[in-house]
């Protein structure tokens, strides 16, 4: 059992008094208008009389603002998302006028382990394993819990999409090995307990690579071993796993055997049309070639997979996870958990909805028909939506079935960039956009909540 820990490691402050003049209206449906209408309104809260103070435009009383983003994608993590977003309030608001409060979404990719053994107080541990393409990269571990026996790892600090350089980015071969490398250390050094994180991957090989790692033997129909970390491209003459050689703390017969527990989205599958190769896999840099490719050679996984397992796990849940590491990770036994549910143990992320919030404001680099498959932001708007608060989202990018989101608890939803852009560039400026994005969100409430009073 994990210790207890404050989210974000601060006091939850009291519950507000709820004001009877400023009624819950979703001020931002002004986002619905024509975008000259919108920056008309937005001139209009910025050029307002400077000897009005806010406290009277919020009717005397203070607003109470969660800002609870993810991170955007080899850009950003979430606290520095968090704090370009409180940034850009602050033009607008002072501390008097509007109370806020930062929630960074961890959801098991890219700094999961970080944030966690900050909030456990664990140690650190730096380790170089092969990264996605075969490159030796820097990576890391950590160490929680009251016997400090507890090892978390990110899935993306050994295989993750930002570590693959742009011009490699072909899904067949990039490996995730680097990760079995990782919990072997872990084993190596005594752990009784992984936790693993999975998102951000930049690979699609089922889990293929992380299971060389840790001792078991891909075989092809004439007995002949795989080669070593060759990606997903290699499970296309899959046959046989030979599990003689694994680490002997993984043993099924092992006498100190270590549970492991994956953190990831459960929504994910390994086979199908919904299945992670035609869903992500073009995302990595898949060719729709390199998609067949890859969704042949999941489903070989799946068939092999079910000699040993008993069952079929290609529409089992999770088993996509971050390019079928969930259907790597189910081999080995792992116990897959949904984001949502392991977030709120880990960080007891539902304690910050004991105290009343006005806005929530979240964010995310694309919000589209994915965001609603388990994505925290989306997770974090259901809980703001049964408390009362209205939840506005911040995107990189808006793509096909965003308005789906708004079923989940979003109330309303805008992109932060003012223009046509390169990737390249967006993400170098994605700090100042956010930062400029929260700050006309701030100035949007701020017009409904003045329309709101004078009726």
């Amino acid at each position: 059992m994990l210790p207890a820990v404050e989210p974000c490691g601060v006091p939850i402050p009291p519950s507000p008094v709820i004001h009877p003049k400023l009624p819950r209206l979703n001020t931002l449906k002004t986002f619905g208008l024509p975008p000259q209408e919108v920056d008309n309104l937005i001139s209009s809260a910025a050029s307002a009389d400077p000897s009005t103070p806010v406290s009277e435009t919020l009717g005397g009383h203070s607003l109470r603002i969660l800002i609870a983003p993810s991170g955007f994608k080899e850009s950003l993590g979430p606290e520095h998302v968090a704090d370009a977003i409180e940034a850009g309030i602050r033009k607008v608001v002072d501390g008097k006028a509007a109370v806020t409060r930062k929630l960074p979404l961890h959801d098991g990719g890219e700094g999961f382990c970080r944030a966690l053994v900050a909030a456990h107080g664990g140690d650190m541990v730096e380790h170089v394993v092969t990264g996605p393409v075969g490159r030796p990269v820097q990576s890391h571990l950590g160490f929680i819990g009251d016997d400090g026996k507890t090892a978390v790892l990110d899935m993306a600090a050994a295989a993750g999409l930002r570590l693959v350089p742009k011009d490699m980015r072909d899904p067949t071969v990039t490996t995730t090995y680097g990760v079995g490398e990782l919990m072997k250390k872990a084993l190596d050094e005594g752990c009784t307990k992984i936790i693993i994180g999975c998102g951000d991957s930049g690979t699609s090989d089922g889990g293929a690579g992380m299971l060389q790692a840790l001792g078991v033997r891909l075989l092809d129909l004439e007995g002949h071993e795989i080669a070593k970390a060759d990606g997903g491209r290699s499970l296309l003459g899959l046959e046989k796993l030979d599990w003689s050689s694994i680490h002997p703390r993984l043993r099924n017969d092992a006498r100190d055997g270590v549970p492991i527990e994956a953190v990831c989205n459960i929504k994910n599958v390994l086979c199908g049309e919904a299945g992670v190769a035609r869903v992500y896999g073009p995302q990595k840099g898949a060719t729709p070639q390199q998609v067949d490719l890859l969704a042949a050679a999941l489903a070989r996984l799946a068939r092999v997979a079910e000699k040993d397992m008993k069952k079929d796990i290609s529409g089992e849940p999770g088993s996509g996870a971050s390019g079928g590491l969930g259907a790597g990770l189910m081999l080995l036994g792992a116990r897959l958990r949904g984001r949502s549910d392991a977030i709120n143990e880990y960080f007891e992320f539902d304690r910050v909805f004991e105290s009343q919030w006005d806005f929530v404001i979240t964010a995310e680099g694309s919000l589209d028909s994915q965001s609603t498959q388990g994505k925290m932001t989306t997770e974090v708007a259901r809980r703001a939506k049964r408390h009362g608060a209205q939840v506005v989202a911040l995107a990189g990018t808006i793509g096909e079935g965003a308005d789906g989101c708004y079923a989940a608890g979003i109330n309303a939803f805008t992109s932060i960039l003012r223009g046509p852009s390169s990737l390249d560039r967006a993400i170098a400026e994605t700090e100042r956009l956010v930062e400029d994005g929260a700050e006309k969100v701030m100035r949007m409430i701020m017009v409904g909540l003045t329309l709101a009073r004078r009726n």
